[in-house]
C-alpha cells in the first residue's frame, strides 16, 4: 500500500502487534502524508477491534500534555486515546511485563465525569462535571520500533501509546483543593524517581479535561458521563524494569502503587 490510507487495515496490524507483542515500523515511514484526522480514524477502528473482543469502553486519556513529556517524545501538541476496562490494573497490582513490548510509566491525576461535556467548555464548567479526582498512573508501550521519536499523527493512531492503568483508591471532590499546586512524587523501589507539581499537567489539570473535548468535538464526540479522564503526565515518562514497584504520592489525593512481575 503506497500513499492510500485505509483506517480499518492500519488499525488491524497495530492491534495485532499489540496482541502479539511484536515492533512494527511507524505508520508514516510508508505513509509521510498521513494526518492527524487519519490517524484519530485509525485509533476509532483501533478500538472498534477491541470492542469486538469483548472490551469495555471507559474512558480516555490525555497525552503530551507536559512541557516535559513534549520535550521527550519531540511532540508539541495534546492528543486523546481510549482506555477499556482490560486496560485497568488494580491498585497495588502487579503488571507482567512479559505482557508487553518495552512498557514506561508515568505520574497523572485522573478524574471521574458526572455529567456529559461536548464541545466548547470553561474551566469550570467542566470542573462541575467531574465527580471525583485521584492519583493515578499511566502505563505506555508504543508498538513502535524503540518507542522514541515518532510524528504526531503515528502517536495518535497507535491511541496515544496507551497500555494500560491504575487508579487510586482515594477519590476526592474535584473542588476540595487548589489541583494547581499539588506536590507529585513518584518513587522506584522506594527512591524518588521524579516529582513535579500538577500544573505541570497543562497548566492546570483540569484544562486537560478543556482540550479533550475541544479535540472530540472536532470528531464530532462528546465525553460521556461516567468516564475516567487521565489527565496527563507531569513528568517524562520512566522505563517499567522487571521487579519494580512504583508508587506515586500526591498532596491530597493520597497514593497509588503498582509492581512489575
Amino acid at each position: 500500500m503506497t500513499g492510500t490510507v485505509n483506517p480499518a487495515e492500519l488499525a488491524r496490524r497495530l492491534d495485532d502487534a499489540r496482541r502479539e507483542r511484536r515492533e512494527v515500523p511507524p505508520l508514516t515511514n510508508e505513509l509521510p502524508t498521513l494526518s492527524v484526522p487519519d490517524a484519530y480514524a485509525i485509533q476509532e477502528e483501533g478500538l472498534k477491534l477491541r470492542l469486538a473482543a469483548g472490551e469495555r469502553l471507559v474512558g480516555l486519556k490525555m497525552g503530551l500534555t507536559s512541557e516535559a513529556k513534549r520535550r521527550q517524545m519531540n511532540l508539541d501538541s495534546p492528543v486523546y486515546g481510549v482506555l477499556t476496562d482490560k486496560m485497568r490494573v488494580l491498585a497495588d497490582g502487579m503488571v507482567s511485563l512479559a505482557q508487553g513490548i518495552h512498557p514506561k510509566i508515568e505520574p497523572e491525576i485522573a478524574f471521574r465525569t458526572a455529567r456529559e461535556l461536548k464541545g466548547t467548555v470553561t474551566r469550570d464548567e467542566a470542573l462541575d462535571a467531574c465527580e471525583s479526582v485521584f492519583a493515578a498512573m499511566e502505563i505506555l508501550d508504543s508498538r513502535y520500533r524503540d518507542f522514541k521519536y515518532f510524528s504526531l499523527p503515528d502517536v495518535v493512531a497507535d491511541n496515544a501509546s496507551s497500555s494500560l492503568f491504575v487508579l487510586g483508591t482515594q477519590e476526592h471532590p474535584p473542588r476540595a483543593m487548589d489541583l494547581t499546586r499539588l506536590e507529585m512524587k513518584m518513587f522506584v523501589n522506594d527512591a524518588l524517581a521524579h516529582s513535579a507539581r500538577s500544573d505541570a499537567i497543562s497548566g492546570d489539570p483540569v484544562l486537560s479535561l478543556v482540550q479533550l473535548c475541544e479535540l472530540l468535538a472536532k470528531r464530532g464526540q462528546v465525553l460521556p458521563a461516567g468516564s475516567i479522564v487521565l489527565a496527563g503526565a507531569a513528568t517524562i515518562a520512566h522505563m517499567f524494569q522487571p521487579g519494580d514497584r512504583v508508587k506515586l504520592v500526591v498532596e491530597g489525593l493520597g497514593s497509588v502503587a503498582v509492581s512489575a512481575a
